[in-house]
């Protein structure tokens, strides 16, 4: 058991390593911290949207700005497009391709930032609400990694986890930049 836990707890630490080392992914990540922060203090919203453990990363990430993380304040507007009855709706009437897409087209403004989290950069639903939160004047910010999939053409900003060989990794890393964000956001904006 104990070199299970070695083992994983090493390949985290290479892979943070090397997010560490990529001043690329630094740099996107910078840009979509200033973004973020920018629309909070215009009064715009934060929406957020993920496929499987990514929508339970999105969820996760909207409810500490509208909670709080580790300052008590004011909430910070944010949605993680994660109802279930908009879900199976949207899926049933428009395909599961739409299910991001209809929400950010029903409530997304100029100003908005979306939140698109898909470890492969090729996820069709999170592909297509970024093309509409583009469209309606929203910045995207992508969470990917590897090469950054079809996320590449749609993105304002697109922050990549070193490859996309491990999804685990992948999320691990994407937790700990979401939860900086929010950091971030507190210094900020209080």
């Amino acid at each position: 058991m104990n070199s299970l836990i070695e083992s994983n707890l090493r390949a985290h630490q290479d892979y943070f390593s090397r997010a560490l080392a990529d001043d690329a992914l630094l740099e996107q990540w910078n840009g979509a911290a200033e973004a973020i922060v920018h629309c909070l203090g215009k009064g715009g919203k934060i929406m957020v949207c993920g496929n499987g453990g990514s929508m339970t990363d999105a969820m996760h990430f909207a409810e500490e700005l509208v909670g709080n993380f580790r300052a008590k304040r004011r909430p910070f507007p944010a949605v993680a497009l994660s109802d279930s009855g908009a879900l199976s709706c949207i899926a049933n009437d428009f395909g599961y391709d739409q299910v991001f897409a209809r929400q950010v087209e029903a409530l997304g403004k100029p100003g908005d930032v979306l939140i698109a989290i898909s470890t492969s950069g090729n996820s069709a639903n999170i592909l297509n609400a970024s093309q509409v939160a583009s469209k309606v004047g929203m910045k995207v910010v992508g969470l990917t990694a590897g090469d950054g999939g079809h996320l590449n053409s749609c993105a304002d900003f697109l922050v990549k986890g070193p490859d996309n060989q491990y999804s685990d990794r992948i999320q691990e890393l994407h937790i700990v930049l979401l939860h900086t964000w929010v950091e971030f956001i507190e210094k900020n904006l209080l």
